[in-house]
């Protein structure tokens, strides 16, 4: 296993942001991080990364873990000029071979000239995808790192995501609210609501009690969601099912 959450919890105050997690992450899995907002995703992305100290439980990690990071969103001001040269080489310099060999796993290669402030949302994103895989990670969280980009372009991402997996061998941890884009790509779900609600493969979680209670869907609205525009899961039960 690459990491481990035993029980984890995590409080703000006399507030409980995530409470009794347990999953695993093997090497070369693809799990996607399903949840309405406020579930605590992003704090538990934190608390992997060791930005957040759990409050309870074990966070097990494997020695030497190199983990890779993809932001939801990275504010730059764009009267700043800046090449996506200078801005893979913050804040420690690369030589121009690795530039180049993570922006084209990125999809992006022969980007490195562009200007920041020039570049489309969808190659921004790559191009952050690119600065993540920089240090060769063993694990690459995504944190809704398709937010903002339209159907095609997530899609787009999303098959890129799944190409580093192939070439680089590296482990995937990605939230997203689009299950029917990324259900192709993706090994196993975990839905998320301050505690897991359920996880297994994305087919069955899709059509689990747990996913349409959580995001209110009946079976009718659910398949008028998949063929227009997604798919997703979850629940407010106390235990967490393992599906499939």
């Amino acid at each position: 296993m690459l990491i481990e959450c035993d029980n984890l919890s995590v409080h703000f105050g006399r507030r409980s942001v995530l409470s009794n997690i347990s999953f695993s992450v093997s090497p070369q899995e693809i799990v996607t991080v399903l949840g309405p907002n406020g579930s605590g995703k992003t704090t538990l992305f934190k608390t992997l990364i060791g930005a957040l100290s759990p409050s309870s439980g074990v966070l097990k990690k494997k020695p030497g873990l190199r983990i890779g990071y993809v932001p939801q969103r990275l504010h730059i001001d764009q009267t700043l000029p800046m090449s996506v040269k200078r801005f893979m080489n913050l804040p420690s310099g690369y030589s121009p071979h690795t530039v180049a060999e993570a922006l084209e796993h990125a999809g992006v290669p022969g980007l490195d000239k562009q200007q920041i402030m020039d570049l489309s949302g969808g190659q921004f994103q790559r191009v952050l995808l690119a600065r993540a895989l920089l240090g060769n990670p063993d694990l690459l969280l995504l944190d809704e790192a398709t937010q903002g980009l339209d159907h095609r372009g997530s899609a787009s991402f999303y098959r890129q995501i799944a190409n580093v997996r192939e070439q680089l061998g590296c482990a995937i941890v990605m939230i997203s609210h689009e299950l029917h884009v990324v259900m192709r790509q993706t090994d196993r779900v975990i839905c998320l609501n301050g505690h897991i609600c359920c996880q297994g493969k994305p087919e069955i979680v899709s059509d689990s009690p747990e996913y349409h209670a959580l995001f209110g869907l009946d079976r009718e609205s659910e398949a008028a969601l998949y063929l227009h525009q997604g798919h997703h899961i979850h629940s407010h039960t106390k235990k967490a099912p393992h599906v499939g």
